[in-house]
């Protein structure tokens, strides 16, 4: 009978035992997920924060280059737009063909909106300064196309093709012209040129584009950081 009580007690104390071991292994099991999952969550904020502090830094670099360059380009705008003579050797202050602030020479000579009439008036201007009477301007008035091109961070030039032409000018009124057309403040490209008649009697037919660019536009990004 001792024997059998003992062979009893023995499979209750190993039972027992293997009972304490799983829930030791348990334990140690979840303890052990716990770490890992614990581990993987700080991993992953350390290594969120680590790109965090590297873009914060990029941005605040960004931003004292771009504080620098702001002062520089002050400056230069300032001694750009105070020369006494401007940038086509008129004074700064008069109103002649070759004068104005260099500021609105260069507002001129690229404009932000699509304007072909204010061209035909230029074009008119310069040939009444030489007393030139011009039989035509003409082109392709895009101006309902044109009006619907917004601002953009990257605009391009756009051409204006025109024509005109004039006639019954002498041969000095004809270089003359195409000389104001060369130092237009507006750029003209002459594309293709026709002259007829004789040196007192002469027609000339020009063909031509100058251009227009759409306002430019700052934005500030955003970046999404993961």
């Amino acid at each position: 009978m001792a024997s059998k009580l003992d062979f009893s007690m023995k499979r209750i104390a190993i039972s027992k035992a293997n009972t304490q071991m799983v829930a030791i292994v348990a334990v140690a099991s979840i303890l052990t997920i716990f770490s890992l999952m614990f581990t993987k969550t700080l991993w992953s904020d350390q290594t969120f924060q680590s790109k965090l502090i590297t873009a914060d830094q990029t941005a605040a670099n960004q931003l004292n280059a771009n504080s620098k360059a702001a002062d520089q380009l002050e400056t230069a705008y300032n001694n750009f737009e105070n020369k006494t003579t401007n940038i086509i050797g008129g004074s700064n202050t008069g109103t002649g063909s070759n004068q104005g602030d260099n500021a609105k020479i260069v507002l001129d000579a690229l404009p932000s909106q699509y304007d072909f009439p204010a061209l035909a008036s230029s074009i008119q201007k310069i040939t009444s300064i030489l007393n030139i009477p011009v039989t035509s301007i003409t082109g392709t008035d895009n101006e309902s196309t044109q009006a619907n091109v917004a601002p953009s961070a990257n605009p391009v030039p756009v051409a204006i093709p025109f024509s005109f032409t004039v006639s019954d000018s002498n041969y000095g009124s004809i270089k003359n012209l195409l000389t104001l057309l060369e130092e237009s403040i507006r750029p003209i490209q002459i594309l293709n040129l026709q002259i007829s008649g004789s040196e007192n009697s002469m027609n000339l037919s020009v063909q031509a584009q100058t251009y227009y660019q759409s306002g430019k536009i700052m934005s500030i990004s955003k970046e999404t950081i993961n």
